[in-house]
């Protein structure tokens, strides 16, 4: 007599377990979500078949007596891939790539690997969605080298991890992991577990076999990585690679890597050749009209390890109805609200009145604190129908008493901008240089209320 088969209640947003069937998950609010899915293999099984993501199990010793090993990384061709990934592609590790349809995953992953096979270095693309002579026909339009990538056309992992076996790649692509299946869940591919027992499969894999992995996964409809949130636990990075507001554009970026800072962002362009490089971004973003117009105003961000100049735009306008509109985008709406307050209480100029709208020029998410100074100058100069000249900028952080704080590597900021053309630069009194900079002037402030004197001057 066989046993009960197993099965689990699981979100199939979030990835959230429970006991039993319910209309909204409470993890993460959605509705409907919530359902009954086979665990597949039991547990003893599942032990037979692997020891863990990482591979094998090893011994337990000192962390002292560990032995460190410099990682062995691989150029991907395209350095701001690289910096993305930390400086290069880890041989063993597991990196996700997602982004909506169209993004350009496919496209991007078929030139690095060609230029990877390139270097001496076997690859291998596998593709679930898509038949080989449509990739053949993609690196013929992209005139991508083809004569040393091998490819395959198959979902099940177990066939595989045996072509794998045979071929022995040092670098493989699994397009995607949302149509792939493994034999031992007798669920639907794409569903919870499905993605998560096929991903830990391949994952293990990688790991036992030194082998550089290549996962393409699906997004929902708020950008986020489709699937259980055991994928993004499992694998080693993952990146979004998603379309700015000019459809030319690309920005990548790490939202998890083990093997370098989250922080980098990669800028592309879409051409008729693919996936191009873009070596200085600032230009990209600072495609600003020649006559100038009121609430807008360019600031300095800190983008890993490197400065990225983007213009801030805002509007205000009476307000037609009872409540008036605030509006973000690009950056945290709690945090233009907050900025209202302070303008109100440290800068004499109320806006309770008004609707507000600001926006971060290019898609352009802001997830520091450096923007707030050109904001409020954005909005007074929006209200005030002021019109900040193109060649000022502002950064600082402001505090809820009204103080300008400094801002990390503010030389660094001041230097770059002072590369694209800017005279003036208006930015907190810690962050003022001690060398002066050939061609910018710098007026260092220590509160609000003296960066709206200068503003209004300029």
């Amino acid at each position: 007599m066989s046993k009960k088969e197993k099965t689990a209640f699981v979100c199939t947003e979030c990835g959230a377990d429970f006991p039993r069937w319910g209309g909204q998950c409470t993890s993460c609010g959605a509705w409907n979500t919530i359902k009954e899915v086979r665990l597949g293999a039991s547990a003893g099984e599942r032990h037979k078949r692997r020891d863990g993501y990482a591979g094998n199990k090893s011994e337990v010793q000192w962390l002292s007596d560990v032995v460190l090993v410099r990682e062995e990384r691989i150029q991907t061709g395209m350095s701001e891939f690289d910096r993305v990934l930390g400086g290069g592609l880890v041989k063993g590790s597991v990196v996700l790539i997602g982004g909506a349809p169209g993004a350009g995953k496919s496209t991007i992953l078929l030139q690095i690997i060609a230029h990877i096979a390139q270097q001496g270095i076997k690859v291998l693309y596998v593709s679930g969605e898509e038949s080989l002579r449509q990739i053949a026909d993609r690196a013929h339009r992209l005139k991508l080298p083809s004569d040393k990538i091998l490819m395959l056309a198959e979902t099940s992992v177990q066939r595989i991890a045996d072509v794998m076996d045979e071929v022995e790649p040092q670098v493989a692509v699994v397009d995607s992991i949302q149509v792939v299946y493994t034999e031992q869940t007798e669920s639907a591919p794409g569903s919870v577990s499905q993605v998560r027992e096929s991903a830990s499969y391949l994952t293990q894999y990688a790991k036992k076999n030194n082998v550089a992995l290549f996962l393409v996964g699906h997004v929902t409809k708020d950008q986020s990585l489709a699937g259980p949130m055991t994928l993004s636990h499992i694998v080693d990075s993952q990146v979004i690679l998603a379309a700015t507001d000019d459809a030319r554009f690309r920005v990548m970026r790490a939202d998890k890597n083990r093997f370098g800072s989250v922080g980098e962002l990669g800028f592309f362009a879409m051409d008729s050749t693919g996936l191009k490089e873009v070596r200085n971004p600032s230009a990209m973003f600072l495609n600003r009209p020649e006559k100038p117009s009121s609430g807008s105003v360019v600031t300095v961000l800190w983008e890993g390890t490197r400065p990225l100049l983007v213009e801030i735009q805002a509007l205000v306008t009476e307000c037609q109805y009872g409540n008036p509109r605030r509006l973000a985008v690009g950056f945290d709406q709690n945090r233009l609200a907050m900025l209202l307050a302070v303008l109100a209480r440290h800068g004499g100029i109320f806006t309770a009145n008004d609707e507000i709208y600001a926006n971060v020029v290019g898609g352009i998410k802001v997830t520091e604190t450096s923007s707030d100074l050109a904001i409020i100058i954005g909005i007074v100069s929006s209200l005030r129908d002021k019109i900040i000249p193109h060649d000022v900028f502002f950064f600082g952080e402001v505090g809820l008493s009204g103080e300008i704080r400094p801002v990390a590597n503010g030389y660094a900021r001041l230097n770059d901008a002072a590369k694209h053309g800017f005279k003036k630069a208006v930015i907190p009194k810690a962050n003022a240089p001690k060398k002066p900079i050939d061609g910018l002037t710098v007026y260092p402030v220590a509160t609000l209320a003296e960066a709206l004197d200068i503003a209004a001057e300029l």
